[in-house]
């Protein structure tokens, strides 16, 4: 269960201000954006990293967290393409392509909650090292006369594949986020910018770094009622993505908004629905850029889990949910699922 405390007064106005940003870019996306998707069909933001309980943060103190991502997914046609661009080409007419990946990601996080107010809020400062490992499977039904980027010849009815694996350290994210509360109300404000300088080869099918900077901004909202249990959170925000110099691509703004209904039963255990959707508000460009706009989008819905205990006298909250993508253009289709598990190393043990 999180921490509450209240607001100065006076603040409450700028603090219901922010609750309400999560749903007005929500309601700016979805009348106002095109779809889009990113180099290689993926994002720095890990879509459906936040959900229950977005809107909190806890107490001044220090946190380790430990965070486990898994994600299995195939994609076929332009999404494909796209993911195997550097090593095809842009080869839609010439030939099928089909591909598996299978993701797994490791997040070792530090999070420091500042003594003391900032603008009438809590101010968190936070690191993110990612390390994981990636295979990839690409299967390709020849349609046409084709040549690879490489000089490689194939006649058409020819089939060939191609695959590659990678266990390295990602890019690592800076974040701050800043937090209120008031009553049964919680919001914050959050910023991480990727920072790249991760494992990355253009050479590779897939790789553990972006290299490129990426910056995301969001806001986060929760509603819990302490008497009933009833929890409603969401979370929307924008990235924003600097240039890959070694591919010239440069991917546009991407819009993601994250949700979750729960019920807490107890202190220790909640259960409720998570949801996620993903559309890009502007075009991919540069000369890397050869599938043009490349729109594309996501949605995915599954069930979410709390629980909370002590080890020995230290309290430890995890969290587990799983995502099942139910309409996907131009991105990998699959199922992710994340497990969080937090303890304070400095400040309140309660």
């Amino acid at each position: 269960m999180a921490y509450f405390r209240p607001i100065n007064t006076s603040l409450k106005k700028l603090c219901l201000s922010v609750a309400y940003l999560a749903l007005t870019l929500t309601i700016v996306a979805f009348n106002y954006v095109p779809a889009g998707a990113a180099e290689d069909g993926k994002q720095f933001y890990l879509l459906g990293s936040r959900a229950s309980l977005a809107g909190t943060l806890p107490p001044p103190g220090t946190y380790v967290s430990s965070f486990k991502y898994y994600y299995s997914g195939d994609a076929s046609g332009a999404a494909a393409d796209g993911v195997a661009l550097d090593q095809l080409g842009n080869i839609t007419l010439q030939a099928d392509i089909d591909l598996d990946v299978m993701f797994m990601l490791e997040v070792p996080t530090l999070l420091w909650v500042a003594p003391g107010k900032v603008l009438g809020g809590s101010l968190g400062l936070g690191l993110l090292v990612p390390v994981g490992y990636q295979e990839l499977d690409v299967g390709v039904d020849v349609l046409a006369t084709l040549t690879l980027p490489n000089g490689t010849t194939f006649t058409k009815g020819a089939m060939f594949s191609l695959d590659d694996d990678t266990l390295n350290f990602g890019d690592p994210v800076l974040q701050a986020v800043l937090g209120w509360n008031s009553g049964n109300w919680h919001w914050n404000v959050n910023g991480l910018l990727n920072v790249p300088i991760g494992a990355y080869d253009k050479k590779n099918l897939v790789n553990m770094g972006f290299n490129r900077w990426a910056f995301d901004a969001s806001g986060a909202a929760t509603w819990l009622n302490a008497q009933t249990g009833r929890e409603a959170s969401v979370v929307a925000g924008f990235t924003f993505n600097g240039t890959n110099d070694d591919t010239n691509y440069n991917t546009g703004t991407e819009f993601h908004v994250e949700a979750a209904l729960m019920q807490h039963l107890s202190k220790a255990f909640a259960i409720g629905i998570v949801g996620l959707h993903y559309e890009q508000v502007t075009n991919d460009s540069g000369a890397g850029a050869t599938l043009g706009g490349f729109k594309g989008r996501t949605t995915a819905i599954g069930p979410n889990i709390n629980y909370n205990f002590k080890f020995g006298q230290t309290p430890v909250s995890t969290q587990l949910r799983w995502y099942h993508e139910l309409d996907v253009k131009n991105r990998m289709k699959g199922d992710t699922v994340f497990f969080q598990a937090t303890i304070p190393i400095g400040g309140p043990r309660q």
